[in-house]
């Protein structure tokens, strides 16, 4: 890269939310120069960046006109203009990960297609145009219906139990997938710089809100067999290296009761299943996506300590000014770390911070975080 990044280079973040603001934290101890557009003129990260610019992630000409103001350019969220990124690039401003992989990630039936293409394990699937086609496969329910493009955090998906829920399903193109009976969801982070240098974190083992399809809590490390976490492992890597991405990739799996690894989703950008690695492990998943955008070498993934991340949700009856009660009896109990995201406004399921709790005691861990997540409630 042709300016160092420790005295003159232009960073520019597209999304200024939590995963904006974390990886500010990080990108200030390495003195980097930050700039942010976000839509929302009080998100996250408006406090700690040098530049902040109001402006819709979707459109082109205010995409093209903040990438033309920094040197490189990555993402905290995929819905962005791609055409603006691509012509960027043409321009020369490096854009990691690259537009062509978010426009990839974009669209999940492009996803499927690729996982298909080459040779990723993936629950069965079927693209489709409309809900009148659903009247006419032949997928076995109960199934899944995915939107293929902008679903995020649970939305966007829905079951097909029956037949009478076809009137109910999405008027829009989709995919709809075989429903995966599995033993445990799980996740792998990989990182990949220019320089083809590849690492992935330890696989986390994830439990999910079943009201909202949100990760409610993640526990890192595993303990699945060897076998199971190097396949994985090994799953993420030649994702990442078949689309010779720069930058993080979260790989989102199933662990079927057969045994078998089965990718359901990708996200290019760090990712709510890496949060625990800020304290769980030698090097955060925001550190890491740094070196990686950087060329620089990639840090040690090696897990620290037993870690459990809990998501921390707005109350289902609240919407409104953000309180937080419980705050003071959780900071009194050790080994755990509060993370709150800075959003001024709290509504039912909005992510308002996370909390990470360590402990050399896996079990002891477990049980701390489920006292923190009975404890600590999110109110207006």
């Amino acid at each position: 890269m042709a300016k160092e990044f420790y005295s003159d280079l232009r960073l520019g973040i597209l999304g200024g939310g939590q995963l904006g603001r974390m990886l500010i934290q990080e990108a200030i101890n390495v003195n980097a120069s930050i700039s942010v557009l976000d839509p929302d003129a009080n998100a996250p990260c408006k406090k700690l960046c040098d530049y902040f610019e109001v402006g819709a992630l979707d459109d082109f000409d205010t995409v093209y006109k903040f990438g033309k103001r920094v040197d490189l350019l990555t993402i905290e969220i995929e819905k962005v203009n791609v055409d603006a990124l691509e012509k960027l690039e043409d321009e020369g401003v490096v854009v990691y990960p690259q537009a062509r992989i978010i426009r990839l990630i974009q669209d999940k039936g492009l996803q499927k297609e690729f996982f298909k293409q080459n040779d990723i394990p993936t629950a069965p699937f079927q693209l489709i145009s409309s809900r009148e086609d659903l009247k006419t496969t032949h997928f076995k329910l109960p199934y899944i219906q995915k939107l293929r493009r902008d679903g995020y955090d649970g939305r966007g998906v829905m079951k097909i139990m029956s037949e009478g829920d076809i009137d109910k399903a999405f008027e829009a193109p989709s995919l709809i997938e075989t429903w995966i009976d599995f033993e445990m969801e799980i996740s792998v982070i990989v990182a990949r710089n220019e320089n083809g240098e590849v690492k992935a974190f330890p696989v986390v083992e994830m439990e999910f809100n079943p009201d909202v399809n949100l990760v409610e809590y993640l526990i890192s490390p595993s303990l699945l067999p060897l076998e199971v976490q190097q396949g994985a492992e090994r799953l993420a890597i030649k994702i990442a290296e078949d689309l010779q991405i720069v930058g993080l990739l979260a790989v989102e799996m199933f662990l079927t009761k057969e045994g078998e690894l089965l990718v359901n989703e990708l996200a290019p950008r760090p990712h709510n299943s890496g949060h625990h690695s800020i304290e769980g492990n030698i090097t955060s998943q925001f550190a890491q996506h740094l070196r990686a955008i950087f060329n620089l070498p990639l840090g040690s993934t090696d897990v620290l300590t037993n870690a459990v991340m809990i998501n921390l949700l707005g109350e289902p009856d609240f919407q409104g000014l953000a309180r937080y009660t419980g705050l003071e009896k959780i900071l009194k109990m050790e080994g755990v770390y509060v993370h709150l995201y800075g959003k001024k406004y709290t509504k039912p399921f909005r992510k308002m911070g996370h909390i990470t709790i360590i402990n050399e005691n896996r079990e002891k861990a477990i049980e701390t975080a489920r006292t923190v997540q009975q404890t600590i409630k999110v109110i207006a």
